[in-house]
């Protein structure tokens, strides 16, 4: 797994949109085991604590679920994974556009710009 993670907002959020975003996507499937707290924490270099602290968000979520003395599983919950990454992607999008209208772009130049893009 890939982690890119932005030094400059809070970890533990950011492990939790990655993994949930995997989820929506169907890279990770139901009951398919992902990799543990430790697992986790030295491939993103961060604290296990905050890894453990996402997991028990996404638990909290019904995203996944843990099996004593096995490990974190994938959830049967795709669609609860699809909707809390549309909420994600609304809020950023909305944050952006909030951003580029303080530069004093309308909507109209907003979307001239990403189409060039």
């Amino acid at each position: 797994m890939v982690w890119k993670l932005d030094k400059s907002r809070p970890l533990c959020p950011q492990i939790y949109e990655h993994i949930c975003v995997r989820i929506a996507c169907g890279e990770l499937n139901p009951n398919e085991r992902i990799s543990s707290v430790r697992e986790v924490a030295l491939q993103a270099g961060v604290n296990p604590n905050t890894v453990q602290k996402a997991f028990e968000g996404l638990e909290q979520s019904g995203l996944i679920y843990s099996v004593r003395g096995s490990g974190w599983y994938v959830a049967d919950n795709r669609e609860t994974a699809e909707g809390i990454v549309k909420t994600l992607i609304r809020s950023k999008t909305a944050a952006f556009v909030k951003d580029m209208q303080g530069y004093g772009m309308s909507l109209d130049d907003i979307k001239k710009h990403i189409e060039e893009w």
